[in-house]
């Protein structure tokens, strides 16, 4: 994850001679036909030049509200020097009008065109000025001859080259106006009404989905299989209330007792029909592979072979000096810094949708990667991450093949470590680069930022890992990193607060973290389950962390590493009491329920429930909190956290309100155009997409890019997202979405083949039922929840004790329920009984007496009935009023619908009707009426039979008069 922006730039610029040798067609006074902008950010008003982008040799930067560029002179042609905005609109046949002021600091010309920025570099557009000292205003008209669509390869550039000296070019209130059609318009893909786990639900594990619907009552659902079949049926279960994170009216349909394997099921209620999935478990599995593949797509200093990735994905190494990159073998540090020499820092893997490699985001990374493996050798299976298992060169050197990928990862890290024990922040290029480029084709000089004390704690960290685990695989590699590893904590203790400077953010993500206990805590973990130290003992112990202090429902990433620390403690043999490691288990326990409270009350469970809308990278924080509830089944075994895990993957692999999977190639509606340079498709059709396995940021309430501003103000935390890749704050991939990934994919893919523990303890007996709401014919039980620590309580039966004989009369899931259909002024005895997950009944409840209240007020209300009838219905008239003495606050009236006639509009009333059963009830302004008082209601119906008036007319449970 960037925190500041990433400027996109054309591939090839020097191929711009094809763009300016095509005249465009300019018109003259010619009217615009819309009043829609085409370009983001053109006033700059808030102090960010994204997503404008310069070409190398051009540097960009804010001032006084303009974006000013720095052209280094000395080029020959004029597109040798460029500043642009990639993605733009255009419609072919439509008027535009461009206007722009500018100035420059000696006079000379530019000009400013519109045209493709990929090859055959076709121009629509150009218009040349002459720029002097003073700021003037340009205008110019002209129609397209090219259709380009939103994100497509249209282009806005101005061309600064040809100058012999260094100028500088400033620009301001950059317009593009026209077209009829609006940028982003309307979504490529709308939202589904039924939103499924789009690639596989597991057999023997909960299943469910998500409709969204208004419907107050139950509606059928059928699932079908792929032949259209219906083998299962059943009725959704509204929730009630309005989602607050998705904004949607929702109910939930719950098929877990169809259990068949198979293809191509979908989910249908009424019209609308799902996303096809899967019962199975083969795709859970590729997942483990897929995901893990991303690291070696995303790898510098390398070819990446057609052999292990296929011909669209190969490409040649990047960032090795050979032109035109500048290369990583030999890094200065940045002008700003004076350090006195240079690295190699050949290797690692590509931070993000960027070509910048940064220390705190790779450490969380690898160590994730690491503890992938780790934890599987300690309590999983590690056969299934062995040699062989992973499509990479090293996949036949008789080392785990997980190894050797986090390893191209570790040596980068190790690397990046100055002489004096500290750790460089990142390496970067000089200037930020854009989309698309492949990492060979990158010109930018790169530099070394500071070193800080949170890379030195992530490289001390990961260092102490990999000695831990390489110790007999390769022990001269294990000695070398643990001795980088004593190295950079010792110098992190000396160093305690040299943070990252939050405004270096050219060219690549600032990555600042202020709090720094956290790393502390993490980096003590592991040097301490590695040497056993005492030294890191008691930094351990001392910290404000230990024992799970920092595990919280929030998640945790890369600026937030304490639970590493944790995990490590809580899975490698060490010398700590068995009471303080029971103690970090527990803390694992207790956050894991409360993100199965916390997800059993969502519309779209997901195991993340932020205060103020969902953060930059919210998948990778969902990801994170899935591992916490797998390491919680990990730690007792209990089969609702397995449960969990799965449902989180739910929301990841479609069960969104957005309808996507949000892991490309997994899912009919899977994202595809990731920010990302190379998996650049939609801005270049010969670059591909994605490949399968890549984790989408996902929702990101912030909108902290101009296109997600544009296209999504005013979301849902939960709809905060576009499959578009210049939407890099919600759609950017990165190493450490994707650790995340791997990691409870390759727990889920060992739990597919392992059968859940049996549960054969039953729930706790509910506590006595407390009675309220009387009526004379309902009543409102509640009680104290039963607990369930194997399976869970699934659900309560309310039993009605009638002499020797019990009667079930109702099934509710929380610990409370409103009876109707009673009789008036009868004694009642209640008991509860919970049953859990493994379908065990508790003990029953001790019982609750209730007695009705009696039954009817005489002369309590009259009721007029006036009907206009047809063959197939009628319209009805209802006059009701009271007549009893006291003023009634608020009234339901209720009737036997004569015939077959069933209500499809009512009015005055809140309407409804089970079968012939009907009612009406008051609305505010209706509720209260005085004795004497009437009120006029009335519906209109369909069907055939008797329209006789009925006879039971009943206000509040009291017969009515009928006049």
């Amino acid at each position: 994850m960037r925190s500041l922006p990433s400027p996109r730039w054309r591939r090839q610029a020097t191929a711009a001679l094809a763009l300016v040798a095509v005249s465009g067609a300019l018109a003259s006074g010619t009217a615009y036909a819309a009043d829609y902008e085409r370009l983001v950010n053109g006033s700059f008003s808030a102090g960010s030049a994204d997503p404008w982008w310069a070409s190398a040799g051009v540097s960009n930067r804010v001032t006084n509200g303009e974006l000013c560029a720095t052209v280094t002179g000395g080029t020959v042609n004029p597109w040798d020097s460029l500043i642009g905005q990639n993605g733009v609109p255009f419609e072919a046949g439509q008027s535009y009008t461009m206007s722009f002021d500018a100035y420059a600091s000696v006079a000379r010309p530019a000009a400013a065109v519109a045209g493709e920025g990929v090859s055959p570099y076709r121009q629509i557009a150009k218009h040349d000025v002459a720029l002097t000292t003073t700021k003037q205003h340009f205008t110019f008209t002209f129609t397209s001859e090219l259709d380009f669509p939103d994100a497509g390869p249209g282009q806005v550039t101005f061309h600064l080259g040809a100058q012999a000296a260094d100028t500088t070019v400033c620009v301001d209130n950059v317009s593009l106006v026209g077209g009829v059609k609006p940028p982003g318009g309307d979504p490529a893909n709308p939202p589904k009404k039924i939103n499924v786990n789009q690639v596989a639900y597991v057999p023997g594990l909960p299943k469910q989905a998500t409709l969204t619907s208004d419907a107050l009552t139950a509606q059928t659902w059928a699932l079908k299989n792929s032949a259209g079949t219906t083998v299962a049926t059943g009725q959704t279960v509204p929730k009630g209330s309005v989602d607050p994170e998705s904004g949607d009216s929702t109910h939930l349909i719950d098929f877990s007792s169809y259990d068949t394997a198979g293809t191509g099921y979908t989910l249908t209620v009424g019209t609308e029909t799902s996303f096809p999935f899967d019962i199975a478990t083969d795709q859970v599995k590729k997942l483990r592979y897929d995901s893990l593949a991303y690291f070696y797509h995303n790898r510098s200093g390398i070819p990446i072979e057609a052999q292990y990735v296929g011909e669209q994905y190969a490409r040649p190494a990047g960032h090795l000096n050979v032109a035109p990159n500048q290369g990583d073998n030999n890094v200065p540090c940045l002008a700003t810094i004076t350090c006195g020499y240079t690295l190699d820092v050949r290797g690692g893997w590509y931070d993000a949708g960027d070509h910048g490699k940064y220390v705190v985001n790779g450490g969380i990374s690898a160590w994730q990667v690491l503890n992938t493996y780790e934890r599987a050798k300690l309590i999983g299976d590690a056969a299934a991450l062995g040699d062989g298992k992973l499509n990479i060169p090293e996949k036949a050197n008789g080392v785990p093949d997980i190894l050797d990928e986090a390893r191209w990862e570790v040596e980068f890290l190790l690397k990046m470590q100055a002489p004096d024990g500290m750790v460089h922040h990142k390496i970067h290029d000089q200037n930020w680069t854009g989309l698309p480029l492949l990492p060979h084709q990158d010109p930018q000089a790169r530099r070394l930022s500071a070193t800080s004390t949170a890379a030195t704690l992530n490289t001390a960290a990961v260092a102490a890992q990999a000695a831990r685990i390489w110790k007999t695989i390769d022990p001269t590699f294990s000695a070398k990193a643990l001795a980088a590893a004593t190295k950079a904590y010792a110098a992190a203790k000396a160093n305690p607060n040299k943070i990252a400077d939050p405004n270096d953010g050219t060219g690549g993500g600032s990555y600042s973290d202020a709090t720094l206990t956290d790393e502390f805590y993490w980096a003590a973990a592991e040097m301490f389950a590695t040497t056993g130290e005492s030294t890191y003992r008691t930094d351990l112990t001392s910290s404000t962390h230990y024992k799970g202090k920092s595990l919280t429902t929030r998640g945790f990433d890369w600026g937030s590493t304490g639970p590493l620390g944790d995990i490590t403690l809580a899975l490698v043999p060490n010398g700590l009491p068995a009471a303080d490691v029971a103690a970090i288990k527990s803390a694992f326990t207790g956050v894991a329920d409360s993100l199965l409270t916390q997800m059993a009350g969502q519309a779209y469970p997901a195991p993340y429930r932020p205060t103020e809308g969902y953060d930059w990278g919210s998948n990778g924080l969902v990801a994170n909190n899935i591992s916490v509830l797998a390491l919680a089944h990990d730690f007792t075994g209990a089969a609702k956290y397995r449960a969990g895990v799965f449902q989180g993957l739910n929301y990841l692999l479609g069960r969104n309100p957005m309808s996507y999977s949000y892991v490309s190639g997994y899912g009919d509606q899977a994202v595809k155009n990731v920010h990302h340079r190379h998996w650049a498709n939609q801005l270049d059709p010969t670059l591909p997409n994605a490949p399968a396995g890549a984790l989408s940021g996902g929702p990101n309430s912030a909108l902290q890019d101009p296109i997600a501003a544009r296209l999504l103000t005013g979301c849902k935390a939960q709809k905060c997202f576009v499959d578009h890749i210049e939407a890099y704050s919600v759609n950017e991939v990165t190493v450490n979405w994707n650790s995340a990934l791997a990691w409870i994919a390759n727990w889920a893919a060992e739990k597919v083949t392992t059968a859940p523990p049996v549960d054969t303890t039953a729930p706790s007996t509910p506590g006595t039922p407390v009675a309220s709401d009387i009526t004379t014919t309902g009543a409102k039980l509640t009680w104290t929840a039963s607990t369930d620590a194997e399976s869970g309580v699934k659900e309560y039966d309310v039993i009605s004790v009638e002499g020797d004989a019990l009667r079930v009369v109702a099934t509710v899931t929380s610990p409370s329920a409103t009876l109707t259909g009673l009789r008036p002024d009868t004694a009642y005895s209640f008991t509860v009984v919970a049953k859990n997950g493994a379908n065990l009944r508790s003990a029953m409840s001790p019982q609750a007496s209730v007695r009705t209240k009696p039954d009817v007020v005489a002369g309590y209300c009259k009721v007029t009935w006036q009907a206009s009838s047809w063959s197939t219905g009628m319209s009805v008239n209802v006059t009701v009023t009271n007549t009893s003495a006291q003023a009634w606050n608020g009234w339901k009236l209720e009737f036997t619908m004569p015939g077959n006639q069933k209500i499809t509009q009512g009015w005055s009333a809140t309407w409804a009707q089970s079968g012939q059963a009907a009612s009406a009830t008051n609305l505010s302004w209706n509720r209260t009426l005085a004795p004497g008082a009437s009120t006029g209601i009335g519906f209109n119906s369909s069907g055939s039979g008797s329209t006789t008036p009925p006879t039971d007319f009943r206000v509040n449970g009291n017969p009515c008069t009928a006049g």
